[in-house]
């Protein structure tokens, strides 16, 4: 194991003992290194070529409920503008749009840390479910705890902290513009977001980390699975396995700001899903992923994150990376506590060879 400093390589600890004490995944939760071949016969991955190809699997199946990803045609020049600067002790807060595709403005915040030396890691702020969408990372508003794109800010990264369709300051119905879900259009801004991150001259396009809580927290997930720029990500309260997700009732994912075929197509049922967070968090492997799953979240029950971490393990060790998925259990409801937050910048420190 390589060295992790203190307090992070605790947790590392912790969570290696806890998953040896939750033993195998549940038995709904598919086993990521078998495919079926063509003769219908099920096989063992073993090498890193055949991996890639179970990795392609999983996309497409998100992609059956998520809508297929826009391909690179449907970008436009970026065109950031700036309506508004602050600066607050040492980070400098610019309100900024940008566009991700034509006809299509996306709302920011951009926190730059101020009196810079030299390029610094970037990291993508994905808010909660809140009315004010991105001013509650950017620390104008919402929970305290939640306001990591500032925090991150005066910790000296170049942080971007979009809203999501119909959140903040941004309205836009992705159904009417092509997309068959909010998620798919989410996914298609972040990773817009990561090119306006790589395009500024503060930020090392190297090291582009993201973060996110609650919604947030599914939607780094979503991006980095799609996205092979984000090297490292944070999920906080984010996720757990769809056969645990208030029972296997899968409504609150359904909705129009997520991903109606989950009702229209696959009668929210988890069995009938072609995919589950085991197999987003398999497609993010060897990248590090940094996970809060809190033993009171009554949104994300915390056996079913444990399928998913015990699932996703295996994937780590065949590509020799079997510490870089991290988990901390703070003994609080749906939240991102400071000690956890703390872990997790530690973490983004780390893996982004900062400080």
């Amino acid at each position: 194991m390589k060295k992790i400093p203190g307090f992070i390589f605790l947790i590392s600890l912790l969570l290696i003992f806890s998953v040896g004490l939750t033993g195998q995944p549940s038995s709904t939760v598919k086993d990521l290194l078998v495919y079926e071949n063509s003769a219908g016969k099920a096989k063992r991955i073993r090498s890193l070529k055949q991996w890639q190809k179970q990795r392609q699997r999983i996309l497409h199946g998100m992609q059956q409920v998520m809508g297929s990803l826009p391909d690179a045609s449907k970008k436009v020049p970026l065109d950031l503008q700036i309506t508004e600067e602050v600066t607050i002790g040492n980070v400098r807060r610019l309100k900024i749009s940008f566009a991700p595709e034509a006809d299509d403005r996306v709302p920011a915040y951009l926190l730059i840390p101020v009196d810079l030396s030299g390029k610094v890691p970037g990291i993508l702020c994905l808010h909660q479910t809140t009315a004010i969408g991105k001013g509650e990372p950017a620390g104008l508003g919402g929970l305290s705890n939640l306001h990591y794109a500032f925090e991150l800010a005066r910790r000296g990264y170049v942080t971007l902290a979009p809203d999501y369709p119909n959140f903040g300051d941004y309205k836009y119905d992705p159904y009417q513009n092509g997309y068959q879900s909010a998620t798919m259009k989410g996914i298609w801004n972040h990773m817009a977001a990561v090119d306006l991150l790589q395009s500024l001259p503060e930020v090392d396009p190297d090291r582009i980390g993201c973060i996110g809580h609650s919604l947030g927290g599914h939607n780094s997930l979503f991006l980095a699975a799609f996205d092979k720029r984000i090297r490292a990500v944070v999920t906080s309260c984010g996720f757990n396995s769809f056969y645990k997700y208030y029972g296997g009732d899968l409504t609150g994912w359904s909705h129009k700001g997520y991903m109606p075929r989950i009702a229209s197509v696959y009668g929210k049922d988890p069995a009938k899903m072609p995919f589950d967070f085991t197999g987003v968090l398999g497609a993010i492997a060897p990248r590090a992923i940094f996970i809060n799953a809190p033993l009171k979240d009554s949104n994300f029950e915390v056996s079913g994150v444990y399928d998913c971490v015990n699932a996703a393990k295996p994937v780590y060790n065949l590509l020799k990376a079997p510490d870089r998925m991290i988990m901390v259990n703070p003994d609080a409801p749906h939240e991102f506590p400071p000690e956890a937050r703390e872990a997790a910048y530690n973490f983004i420190d780390q893996e982004l060879k900062f400080k």
